[in-house]
């Protein structure tokens, strides 16, 4: 192995450790915790390490939302894959979307809330972001109408999941009547 391979082993090692002490941390004590300078702390490397790895908090933050859509994208793809049938994919992923972001807020804060500088619905897209999309997309397409748009329908759908989760976080929503309104969903959605 030359010195060069180990070196950029190395430097993309820290960048993981990196993302994943953001995310965390995130996790443990909100966004307004993550700064460079507790991330350094937590990794034991001083801020100019983060600082040529990212050029500040807002692009660590994007690092952690292209992770944190592999994860979702991975956990959707399960669940669309164990489902029998359209109905009960659908079903399946949107649960698990649901579930998703009741387990990891801060994650799915870091996709779907903060601004982070990601192009989304483009071709620029990193591949997590278009893998997620294409997930939910295959759960929907299955149920188009002829002459619906199946990208339109599926961002449609993601907008209601998106709306159901932010309004039950916010408490604007009771949280018990969960499973009610995502059968409400899925049934309209899916006819019947």
């Amino acid at each position: 192995m030359s010195i060069q391979t180990r070196r950029e082993r190395e430097r993309a090692e820290r960048r993981r450790l990196i993302v994943t002490a953001a995310q965390e941390l995130a996790e443990a004590e909100g966004w307004d915790a993550v700064t460079t300078r507790r991330l350094a702390a937590e990794i034991e490397y001083s801020q100019p390490v983060l600082y040529s790895h990212f050029k500040g908090k807002d692009a660590i933050m994007a690092a952690v939302a292209v992770q944190g859509c592999a994860d979702l994208a991975a956990e959707l793809r399960q669940a669309r894959a164990a489902a029998h049938g359209t109905r009960e994919a659908l079903a399946a992923v949107a649960e698990t979307y649901t579930s998703f972001a009741r387990r990891r807020p801060a994650l799915y804060d870091a996709i779907f809330t903060h601004p982070v500088d990601l192009p989304f619905a483009t071709e620029d897209a990193p591949a997590p972001l278009r893998e997620a999309f294409t997930e939910l997309l295959l759960a929907v397409e299955p149920i188009a109408a002829r002459g619906d748009e199946p990208d339109l329908l599926t961002e449609t759908f993601w907008a209601a999941l998106h709306g159901l989760v932010t309004l039950m976080r916010s408490g604007r929503l009771p949280e018990h009547a969960r499973e009610r309104r995502l059968a409400l969903l899925i049934g309209h959605f899916a006819g019947g």
